[in-house]
C-alpha cells in the first residue's frame, strides 16, 4: 500500500528576485523597481519512489524550483514539505538533510578538480559523521563507485582522467554516499552525447528500482524525460501549465505549449509530417504578458485568454491530468490523439 504522505508536496510555491539597478541609477532614470518573477504559484507532490520531471523552455523556472527543493532558495510565497515537515525544519535537522540530495547539470563544474574521487565521494559520508573509521570510509566509497558502474580503483584518480559519462556516475556516487531517498537531478544529462545519456538514465532507473529512491527530475528534452518519468510537468514564464501521467503527455498532450514542445523532437522514422513550429518568443519574466502568459504565441488565444489566467484544471474524459488553458476548458483546443496513435515519440524515446 502506498504511503499517503508524498515525499515532496509544493504549495503555490513562488520565488521572485530583485533585478533593479542601483538606487541613484534608478532616481536618475525615474525608474522603479524591477522584479524578476523566476516562480510563480507552482503546486505538486511527489509520491515516495516516483519520479516526477519538468520540462520547458530555457527560462521558465524549473532550476530555481529545484533549488527551491533543497534549500538553496527561500520561496517568496507558499510552502514546500518534505516527508510532510516543513522543508526549513527539516534542514535544520542533520538526520533529515541527509535523506535529500542533489546532482548537478555540469560534471565538470561540480566536481572539485584537486581532490581525488575517493575524496569526493567521502565528502558526504563526513560532513555528517556516518562513518568515522578511515577503512569503514575506503570500504563505502569502493561500495558507491561499483554500485554507479565504476571500479574502486577509480577512486584514486582525478576527475580530469574520466569522460563526461563517468563524472556525472561520480556524481551520482556521491549523492548516494549520504544514503538519500530523495534526489533533485538538475538536468544531468544535458552536457552528455545521445549515448552516453541513455546508460546515464539506465542507471538511475536501476537505482530506483534498488533503493528505492524518489526523483524530480528536470529537463528541457521531453524525449529523455519519458523513459524515467511517472508524472510530467510542463512549465512556461514560471508557472506549471500542464501536469500529467508520462505517457499520456505524450499520447494526448493538451496544452498548445505542450503540443508545441512535441513538434520540437526529431522525427527519427522521417514521416514527412508537417510541422507547426510556435511563433514569436518567450516574453520577459520581469513583465510577463496579462491574462495566460503563452497568449501571445498561442494559435488558440482569444479575448478570455489575454485577459483572464487560467486555473490549473482536469479536463474532460481526463482525470489524471490537470491543464491551465481556457481553450482545453472551453473545448476548443484540437481533439487529443488516441493512446498510442504517436509512434513517432516511442522511437525518439526508445532511441535515447
Amino acid at each position: 500500500m502506498p504511503d499517503p504522505v508524498p515525499m515532496l508536496a509544493a504549495e503555490d510555491v513562488a520565488r521572485s528576485f530583485d533585478v533593479s539597478r542601483p538606487w541613484l541609477q534608478r532616481v536618475l532614470a525615474g525608474e522603479g523597481k524591477r522584479t524578476l518573477r523566476a516562480v510563480d504559484g507552482v503546486s505538486f507532490e511527489i509520491p515516495k519512489g516516483t519520479t516526477l520531471s519538468l520540462v520547458g523552455e530555457s527560462g521558465c523556472g524549473k532550476s530555481t524550483v529545484a533549488r527551491l527543493v533543497v534549500g538553496l532558495y527561500r520561496p517568496s510565497r507558499g510552502r514546500i514539505l518534505f516527508d510532510g515537515v516543513e522543508l526549513e525544519q527539516a534542514r535544520a535537522d542533520a538526520a533529515q538533510r541527509r535523506r535529500m540530495q542533489m546532482i548537478f547539470q555540469d560534471p565538470y563544474a561540480s566536481l572539485n578538480p584537486r581532490w581525488r574521487v575517493r575524496d569526493i565521494v567521502a565528502e558526504p559520508i563526513r560532513a555528517f559523521g556516518m562513518v568515522s573509521e578511515a577503512a569503514a570510509q575506503r570500504e563505502k566509497v569502493a561500495e558507491l563507485l561499483t554500485q554507479v558502474g565504476l571500479s574502486p580503483l577509480d577512486g584514486e584518480k582525478y576527475p580530469h582522467e574520466f569522460s563526461g559519462g563517468q563524472r556525472q556516475r561520480i556524481s551520482i556516487a556521491r549523492a548516494l554516499s549520504s544514503n538519500p531517498e530523495f534526489l533533485v537531478c538538475d538536468e544531468p544529462t544535458s552536457a552528455l552525447d545521445v549515448s552516453v545519456q541513455a546508460q546515464i538514465l539506465n542507471l538511475m532507473k536501476d537505482l530506483q528500482r534498488r533503493l528505492g529512491l524518489t526523483y524530480l527530475f528536470i529537463s528541457h528534452n521531453l524525449a529523455v524525460v519519458r523513459q524515467i518519468s511517472d508524472r510530467i510537468g510542463v512549465m512556461y514564464l514560471g508557472r506549471l501549465v500542464e501536469l500529467a501521467p508520462a505517457e499520456t503527455l505524450f499520447t494526448a498532450p493538451r496544452h498548445p505549449y505542450t503540443r508545441a514542445l512535441m513538434e520540437a523532437i526529431p522525427d527519427l522514422d522521417m514521416t514527412g509530417r508537417q510541422r507547426i513550429p510556435v511563433g514569436g518568443e518567450v516574453p520577459s519574466p520581469i513583465s510577463p504578458p496579462s491574462g495566460c502568459p503563452f497568449h501571445p504565441r498561442c494559435p488558440l488565444a482569444n479575448a478570455r485568454c489575454k485577459a483572464e489566467m487560467p486555473a490549473l484544471l482536469p479536463p474532460r474524459g481526463q482525470p489524471d491530468t490537470i491543464v491551465a488553458c481556457h481553450a482545453v476548458e472551453e473545448g476548443r483546443d484540437p481533439a487529443p490523439a488516441p493512446a498510442g496513435a504517436d509512434q513517432r515519440m516511442g522511437t525518439t524515446a526508445t532511441a535515447l
